[in-house]
């Protein structure tokens, strides 16, 4: 297990940002410490780059992407791609372009089947002369799945890698629609193997395309493993938790978010989403493993060494998709190397990143049943005693909220009206269920980020209701995939009973109809499982007549960075801002309005004796947020 060290992915520049996640564990923690607590306040813009891709792509297209991207600093670039996988390095220092590389994916997605890119990885090849092509390389998976292989230095493909240094994915099932099945979040480099999954569209149809992870060469491209987290094959002890044989005819619970490693153990952590279709699962009957799932692989062989399921028969959407996050906690005078799984439901999971055994405890508790005729429903779930749960999981009349008598009012008529007993409540037909969390979260994609120094992590949530209406099949003609006209979300889930109608929980004024705030951001001590504390995340100032701050959170997509000067680096809110937070307090020391949505993760680096904080800008389809194709790039004043 220890090979895994021979075949990191390459040694991390100083302070630099060298992986998605900041470090191979995912931590989002950088040691720079140049911007700090006291002068924060001074950040100006030190460059800015615009990619180009409002004036390559029409108007549609834009419209039915999504920026969601975080750079990496590696060979002294500054490389990232855009929502149509154009690989672009600059130089860190004044932001200019030092080369792009284009793979041309087709430009024939139509919506919601959005183009996104969340970024690339890296990978430095010990045995390589220095100087040699593709000594380090770039990975980066794409909207039409290939997986593709660029030398640092050039953005030249590497010769050695498959074909012309791209390797295609064949699906077991075709898509229905271009796009349906796409690569979009950055591979997973560890032990010699460059392992990616997929992401697919929710909702489509019973039996979307297979969730398989895949796993590659790093050096050649050549296959070396996959792993479907529906166990197909009736040998396999998981199989019989897919009741009357349904793994064989069941899509999706696939790895569309990131993966992190344990690059000395060679373990990959893979977070696993929900079977097809989400919101009824008549047609897989029974617990569904390895769906909604935390699973550890080991990294050569495709393995499966440990796995914890955090929802049994997922039919709320409830994917487990933040990544992992790999933290060693100081506990009793102890170290515990644990992985940390932030869910959707606002759950916090720590285990045993080798074991898999719970750091702290976790209990199965009655949950709501009374599903759909024909559903099956697990009478219990895992629910973790700590930490405790970071959002609502229950909205009741009483909990209703409004800015005015009048608007409080009509909300407390309005989720009188939903069938709602707390988290896990099955959808229904009628007027519907209410989901608290939503679908969207709790935490989403985004994750987490871990401070070693004062054992907290830092999460951003989302705290709004969903509504969540069953439609039969008679009354949803004509709608095949998903349909977003005139703002509402009607998916068809072809192959079952039963379509679905989500909408959020809002009063006749556009707010929801919960107290604030909608959108947080918080600490929790991973030591002993206690909440620090919690903030609001974003403004609403721009839904007023007159913009004044006033920050009860807003919705919110991306993640967060922490620093060793104190800081948390955070965008994410539909205000458009990147702020600061104090790291101890919570307190916001900074904020600056950005020329373009917000809806990706910050990253910090030093070049050239400054300490930069960069956040690409764009678009985002399921938060309509302000088109751009920007990289802002802030720093302190430089010295004279």
């Amino acid at each position: 297990m220890l090979l895994g060290a021979a075949f990191s992915a390459f040694a991390a520049e100083p302070a630099g940002w060298g992986y998605f996640g900041g470090t191979p564990g995912g931590t989002r923690f950088s040691t720079a410490e140049q911007i700090n607590r006291g002068n924060v306040e001074g950040l100006e813009i030190a460059w800015r780059y615009s990619t180009g891709e409002l004036a390559r792509r029409s108007p549609e297209l834009i419209a039915n992407s999504s920026t969601q991207t975080t750079p990496i600093l590696v060979d002294g670039n500054l490389i990232f791609c855009t929502p149509f996988n154009r690989v672009i390095a600059l130089d860190p220092a004044t932001g200019a372009e030092r080369w792009v590389h284009d793979p041309e994916v087709p430009q024939n997605h139509t919506l919601p089947f959005q183009y996104n890119c969340r970024g690339v990885s890296a990978w430095q090849d010990p045995e390589a002369e220095a100087g040699a092509v593709c000594k380090t390389r770039v990975l980066m998976g794409t909207a039409d799945s290939r997986l593709i292989a660029l030398d640092t230095l050039t953005g030249a493909r590497c010769p050695g890698f498959g074909s012309n240094g791209e390797v295609k994915i064949t699906r077991h099932w075709p898509d229905k629609f271009p796009g349906e099945a796409k690569l979009t979040s950055a591979p997973v480099v560890v032990s010699g193997v460059v392992a990616l999954g997929s992401a697919i569209t929710d909702n489509i149809r019973s039996d979307a395309s297979p969730g398989t992870v895949f796993a590659f060469d790093v050096r050649t491209g050549a296959p070396r493993w996959t792993f479907d987290p529906i166990p197909r094959d009736p040998s396999d002890p998981a199989y019989s938790t897919w009741l009357e044989g349904s793994a064989e005819k069941t899509g999706a619970a696939n790895v569309w978010s990131t993966m992190v490693a344990d690059e000395a153990r060679g373990i990959i952590y893979a977070p696993v989403g929900s079977a097809s279709p989400d919101f009824y699962g008549g047609m897989r009957k029974g617990d569904n493993l390895y769906s909604s799932s935390l699973v550890a692989l080991d990294a050569i062989t495709g393995k499966r060494l440990w796995h914890f399921q955090t929802i049994h028969h997922d039919i709320w959407d409830y994917d487990v998709s933040a990544p992992p996050l790999l933290a060693d906690l100081r506990q009793g005078g102890a170290t515990v190397q644990a992985v940390v799984q932030n869910t959707k439901q606002g759950f916090v999971f720590v285990f045993d990143r080798v074991t898999g055994k719970p750091v702290f405890p976790i209990e199965e508790r009655p949950v709501p049943q009374g599903g759909l005729p024909g559903e099956w429903l697990s009478p219990t779930q895992p629910f973790p005693v700590k930490p405790e749960p970071l959002v609502p999981t229950r909205v009741t009349p009483d909990d209703a909220w409004g800015f005015t008598f009048w608007d409080k009012a009509q909300c407390r008529k309005l989720i009188a009206s939903y069938r709602s007993e707390g988290i896990f409540t099955p959808p229904s037909e009628g007027k519907g269920t209410l989901l608290t969390p939503g679908s969207a979260g709790g935490a989403n994609w985004g994750g987490a980020a871990f401070d070693p120094d004062r054992q907290l992590m830092i999460v951003n949530v989302n705290r709004v209701a969903q509504a969540v209406q069953m439609i039969p099949r008679a009354e949803i003609p004509g709608v095949e995939g998903i349909s977003l006209a005139n703002g509402t979300d009607v998916a068809a889930a072809t192959g079952t009973p039963y379509g679905t109608h989500r909408d959020w929980l809002l009063s006749p004024l556009g707010a929801p109809c919960t107290a604030p705030p909608w959108g947080e951001l918080v600490a929790v001590d991973l030591s002993d499982g206690s909440i620090r504390w919690r903030v609001p995340l974003g403004s609403i100032e721009k839904q007023l007549p007159i913009p004044i701050e006033w920050n009860l959170g807003t919705p919110n997509l991306g993640g967060p960075v922490v620093t060793a000067g104190g800081l948390i680096f955070i965008a994410a809110t539909m205000d458009g801002y990147l702020r600061a937070f104090d790291t101890d307090s919570g307190e916001m020391l900074w904020r600056h309005e950005m020329p373009a949505g917000t809806q990706a993760t910050p990253m910090t680096y030093e070049a050239e004796g400054r300490q930069f904080v960069a956040m690409v800008t764009g678009h985002h389809l399921w938060f309509n947020s302000t088109p751009g194709d920007e990289i802002v790039a802030f720093a302190l004043p430089a010295r004279k």
